[in-house]
């Protein structure tokens, strides 16, 4: 029973590796996407390069919040990272179907604490570092408004006497950098959440008497137990391409409703966007911290959109958004109590 768990946990986390490409990702090349910097295709496989360029580039300070940060170390086994899995999947999977951007930071997080909670109480979480997840869970998309409204408000000023087709032309190119910034920014930080929950069950796998020796064996091929706890490359490689896949399929709906269905993008305010977003994320990635693209992104074309009046915004969208995000940790939370209560039962 539990080899099957640790099997199908794994499959579960590259399945939900690849959906966090098609749904966040796709935040990633929404903008560039509307201006008509690149073509669809052009834009993903960008957002894909880059996304997978951030594994040469950050440290594994996300994965180690992920596995060890949120729940007491004795605790995160198979059962439990299955349980999470299939709770945070269940979720991304239906809010992308809708498209809706949600954060799978959120979800997965919702989908650990669930399994805890349910058998064991909050004695079992270490609650500083789920409150600073839950602290940054709404601080995200607030820092992404503002750097994006001053910054947006900086550009105005500094080219107001411009021409503007020559403007849009260069903010165009300068959209190529912003983009690619935001892409490692994504790869930094959500490539690692799956990275953590895979290198903590190969580790308590290895733990356990329930498992066979031969799939030990087998397990020790790609994690050395001599070395305790660690975030073994192989999986991080392998972790960064299904997710730069996910990100070449693309999420279509996503980037309707980011690109376009919030406020309306131009060469400027892509820029300003996704430079406010990476730079959240990316200072986010390097302090640990796992936070959402998908709020970062949102708050920071809100906060672009906001420099044209309030009325510029689309507040049906961003409300559909909001419900979202507010969902996003009890509904996994939830699922995963409840499958981990019954397989436990």
């Amino acid at each position: 029973m539990l080899v099957f768990i640790i099997v199908a946990s794994l499959a579960l986390a590259l399945l939900i590796t690849f959906l966090n490409g098609m749904n966040d990702a796709a935040d990633a090349v929404s903008c560039i996407i509307t201006t008509q910097v690149l073509s669809p295709f052009k834009a993903v496989a960008w957002a894909a390069f880059w996304g997978f360029m951030a594994y040469f580039i950050f440290n594994s300070h996300v994965a180690e919040t992920i596995s060890r940060g949120l729940v007491e170390a004795q605790y995160m086994n198979p059962y439990v990272v299955f349980s999470a899995l299939i709770g945070a999947t269940s979720w991304i999977w239906i809010c992308t179907w809708l498209g809706l951007p949600i954060s799978s930071s959120q979800a997965l997080i919702g989908g650990i604490i669930g399994p805890v909670l349910f058998s064991l109480g909050s004695e079992a979480l270490i609650l500083d570092g789920v409150f600073l997840v839950l602290i940054f869970m709404i601080l995200t998309p607030v820092i992404g408004l503002v750097i994006g409204f001053f910054l947006q408000c900086l550009i105005m000023r500094l080219f107001k006497n411009s021409n503007k087709k020559r403007l849009d032309k260069s903010f165009k190119r300068l959209q190529l950098v912003s983009s690619a910034a935001f892409s490692l920014g994504h790869g930094a930080n959500d490539a690692q959440k799956t990275i953590g929950l895979i290198s903590i069950m190969l580790f308590t796998s290895l733990q356990s008497p329930e498992v066979s020796d031969t799939f030990k064996n087998l397990v020790s091929l790609f994690f050395d137990a001599e070395e305790g706890y660690h975030v073994p490359q192989i999986v991080a490689v392998i972790c960064y391409l299904m997710m730069a896949l996910g990100t070449l399929v693309g999420g279509k709906n996503v980037i309707k409703t980011t690109g376009s269905g919030i406020v309306k993008i131009t060469p400027d305010k892509g820029f300003c966007a996704e430079t406010a977003g990476a730079a959240t994320v990316i200072t986010c990635s390097v302090f640990g911290i796992p936070v959402s693209t998908s709020h970062s992104i949102v708050g920071s074309i809100i906060g672009v959109g906001l420099t044209n009046g309030v009325k510029s915004i689309s507040w049906g969208t961003a409300k559909s958004i909001l419900w979202a995000w507010l969902l996003t940790i009890p509904a996994p939370l939830l699922i995963s109590g409840v499958l981990y209560s019954l397989i436990n039962g």
